[in-house]
Formats: structure tokens, sequence, C-alpha cells
């Protein structure tokens, strides 16, 4: 017997608004796209990152716990600096409040939080492409 995770779905008002956001921050391709659902991935058949339409679409209030984060993606970068000026200029902004050291959070175009990851990591991982553990 095997599992393996295929994709995390994320749900939101406008799936190919925010597919758009996406595939641009990280580069990455639209492999299906419908009206209340779009896939993402690097290339054909890799289906890396999916959204799909909610209604009503309650965003999270991070970090307000009335209305949880219910996900957060992790985005490891190798220039913060210019992945944030990226991520803002494509609709992102800043969240409010915490301590950040390795991170930094911020709200995607549709409320959900996400951190851009930088700085070295004692994992290799090699789905990656560049060196983590510098």
């Amino acid at each position: 017997m095997r599992a393996e995770l295929e994709k995390p779905v994320i749900d939101c008002p406008d799936p190919r608004s925010l597919a758009d956001f996406y595939a641009r921050l990280l580069r990455l391709r639209v492999l299906e796209n419908a009206p209340d659902w779009v896939v993402l991935g690097r290339r054909e058949g890799m289906r890396e990152l999916a959204f799909q339409r909610v209604e009503p679409w309650v965003p999270p209030t991070w970090p307000d716990p009335d209305q949880p984060q219910q996900m957060h993606l992790d985005i490891r970068v190798d220039d913060v600096d210019a992945v944030e000026a990226l991520a803002l200029s494509l609709g992102a902004r800043r969240a409010p409040g915490s301590p950040e050291v390795g991170y930094r959070v911020f709200l995607d175009p549709a409320g959900h939080p996400f951190c851009l990851v930088h700085g070295s990591s004692s994992v290799d991982d090699p789905r990656i492409g560049f060196d983590t553990t510098r």
C-alpha cells in the first residue's frame, strides 16, 4: 500500500486570481483552469497546488483566533528582500504582529497567511532548486 501527498487545495473566493498570484510568485504553470478549480505545477502532471471556489468566502483574520488561519504555506526563498518585493507587487501585504526570525509573514490577496522562509536550514531539501544549508 502507498499513500503520497498530491497537493494542498486552498479555499478562496476567486480561484483564477489567487492561482495567478501564486503562479507568478512561485514560477508555476497553470495545469488545470476552470472557473471554480485551478491547479498549478512545475510541469505537466506535477499537480502541486490547487485552488477551489468557496461561497460564502470567510477569510482568516490571523492572528485573531476568532477566524483562524485555517492553513498557511511556508515558501523557502534564497533572496528574501527580492521575493518580498515581488510578493508585495503581486498584491500580498505584510501581516501584523509576530517576532520574525528566519521568516516573514504575509497575507495573500484572499487573506491567507504565508511565510517567506529564509536563512540556512539544517536540512537540504531535494525539492528546492538551491542550497538551503547556507
